[in-house]
């Protein structure tokens, strides 16, 4: 290993972005050969996440390439406050923190750093990053990207504050290319992580669209770091168990390491594996990779700045231990606008919650919402009210806290002091005028301000991507020269009908179903799949709009949009609405709509006994 500070190369030439105009050999070689897969690791699902895993996937296993995704949409809104107070912020701090612990290691072995840490300020992270490798002795090679920023080129309104096109990551292929050891990125699409060192080291052209798809499928796996290796799984029996010393079976346990970061190797053809470091917590099978390619989709054209994935092609197969093969996606060229995020200023809200114990729940909570709004001035004194009573209670309960149900009292409007301490002092003065038992979740809070946030789309052209260089050079990079309309999902022929059961039996869907939810803005997906042919034919009869809207009884009046993805097994649903105005806004228990699946997963409906049984 060389010495610190200084940067090794690889032992195989770096590719140039060029078409492949040679055969493939299968091996190591220069641009325009086929090489062996890049190993692109994952080490962050969202701003917050585990401050350890770009250590462990560096120190664990060999990898190319170590990506980190940052940028949930409310994230955005987030780092515009930073900015706001301080104008040197507005990127992701902990990613200076996590590669500060492993910049002297990636560049002694040659390790690649691309992510989208850079936020709203893409140009003062590479300047951090550059202030703490002088301090650590350490002269890497950093590039960055710019022009995902839209404010001035998308119409908006007063209280706009962020608007940032989504990038494809043909600026990443560039700025490797031309040998930057990290590439900062701002708003790209979080497949695009994966997809630009997969073009870049495969020498892949622009018009390959079944080879970006299959790195943007493989993207979608891994941006969400360890969901695709056994996090929120919903079969908790199908991971990997540690046996209490002197128990029996029965009482085995999932191992409770936390799960390791996804890997994805991309080879020359678009086709991957994911798969982990050996000997890490968790599990890589087709079923953890089907519920993350299931998670925050729509219809099966799965949209890019690069290409359109075709989710309807994807086919699974087990590679081994952990690893589990992906192939068979088929591309079509991308759209000629580009997604934009919005995120504008919604206002000011609060939220107080208040215990109702024992008896006559309903009547309690009638009476303290009236006395509560009546010393308030009224209900229309607010723009928004939302009182949602969460019953908990049980009748003649063993304990205290079983008797117990929530009284959620949120209030939202444009004035700060009309939600702030004079909503939720007001709420504690009935501690001791109001029904019997009263008290609070918390004591009295402040007010805080939230964000909506809204998609808006951009032609391509109007957008200028832009690479700085290690150098201090630019490059423009062109939008794509072909391009094509996002078509409507085709016509299918109907579901053939259900094969009747004799015998069913009233149990919960989530004995035979897995599931997973997401959020998109103020809508919610939930996608559900089974684990063999004959429960996905069941599910694919039985589980039609209608009787989702029987399941979820709170989505009874909203837009739903049913998709097929028969290779898959799945079912995705896009519920309109669910989550108001997104999740700085919603005034759901469950703003993302996380537990959405589990829920859904709960509700008991007529299963054949055989799927039971099975």
């Amino acid at each position: 290993m060389s010495e610190r500070g200084t940067r090794s190369r690889p032992t195989a030439a770096r590719p140039t972005i060029t078409t492949r105009t040679e055969p493939d050999t299968g091996a190591d070689g220069p641009a325009g050969t086929a090489r062996r897969p890049v190993r692109i690791a994952n080490c962050s699902g969202f701003y917050g996440d585990r401050l350890s895993a770009a250590r462990e996937m560096v120190e664990d296993g060999p990898i190319d390439v170590l990506t980190g995704d940052y940028l949930a949409e409310l994230t955005m809104s987030i780092l515009w406050k930073a900015r706001r107070k301080d104008p040197a912020a507005g990127y992701a701090r902990t990613f200076v923190t996590q590669l500060e612990q492993v910049m002297g290691s990636c560049l002694d072995r040659g390790i690649r750093v691309v992510s989208n840490a850079g936020g709203l300020n893409p140009a003062g992270l590479a300047e951090r990053l550059h202030e703490s490798a002088r301090r650590l002795g350490l002269a890497p090679r950093i590039a960055y990207i710019t022009g995902d920023d839209v404010l001035a080129k998308v119409e908006h309104g007063p209280r706009t504050v962020t608007a940032n096109a989504y990038l494809g990551g043909w600026g990443i292929a560039e700025a490797l290319a031309e040998d930057a050891d990290i590439v900062i990125c701002p708003r790209v699409t979080d497949a695009s992580l994966v997809v630009g060192p997969a073009a870049w080291w495969h020498g892949w052209g622009r018009e390959e669209h079944d080879r970006l798809a299959g790195a943007i499928v493989a993207g979608h796996v891994i941006e969400c770091g360890p969901q695709a290796t056994g996090g929120n799984y919903p079969f908790l029996g199908e991971l990997p168990t540690l046996q209490r010393p002197g128990r029996t079976a029965d009482f085995a346990l999932p191992d409770p390491r936390r799960p390791g970061f996804p890997i994805a190797e991309v080879a020359a053809d678009g086709s991957s594996v994911i798969t982990k470091h050996r000997g890490t917590g968790g599990l890589v099978s087709i079923g953890t990779v089907t519920a993350q390619l299931l998670y925050e989709i729509a219809g099966p054209a799965y949209a890019n700045p690069d290409a359109v994935a075709r989710f309807d092609t994807i086919r699974l197969g087990g590679a081994g231990p952990d690893r589990v093969r992906i192939r068979g996606v088929r591309g079509l060229p991308p759209p000629p606008t580009l997604k934009v995020a919005v995120n504008e200023l919604g206002g000011y809200r609060n939220t107080m919650t208040l215990v109702l114990t024992g008896l006559d729940i309903e009547t309690k909570a009638a009476h303290a919402e009236h006395m509560l709004f009546a010393a308030l001035g009224g209900r229309d004194r607010f723009a928004e009210v939302d009182v949602r009573l969460i019953r908990y209670d049980r009748p003649d309960a063993p304990t205290n806290e079983q008797a117990t149900a929530h009284l959620r009292i949120t209030v939202k409007d444009p004035d700060p002091t009309k939600v702030g301490r004079a909503f939720s002092g007001a709420v504690v003065e009935l501690a001791l005028a109001g029904y019997p038992g009263f008290h609070t979740t918390t004591p009295p809070t402040a007010e805080t301000a939230y964000g909506v946030y809204r998609a808006a789309w951009i032609p391509a052209g109007e957008v200028e991507h832009t690479v700085v260089l290690p150098d201090g050079g630019t490059r423009v990079i062109a939008p794509p020269e072909h391009t094509a309309p996002l078509a409507p999902p085709a016509c299918r022929p109907p579901d053939p009908p259900p094969r009747p059961h004799l015998h069913t039996r009233r149990a919960p869907l989530g004995l035979v179903v897995g599931a997973r939810s997401g959020d998109k803005g103020g809508d919610a997906n939930l996608g559900l799949w089974a684990r063999d042919d004959a429960g996905f034919a069941w599910l694919r009869g039985h589980l039609t709009v209608d009787r989702l809207r029987e399941l979820l009884p709170e989505a009874a009046d909203l837009p739903i949009e049913r998709y097929v993805l028969a290779n898959l097994r799945a079912l995705n649903f896009v519920i309109t609405g669910l989550l108001g105005e997104g999740v700085a806004s919603s005034t759901r228990p469950d703003p993302q709509a996380k537990g959405l699946a589990e829920y859904v997963r709960s509700r008991h409906t007529d299963i054949p006994t055989t799927l039971l049984e099975g």
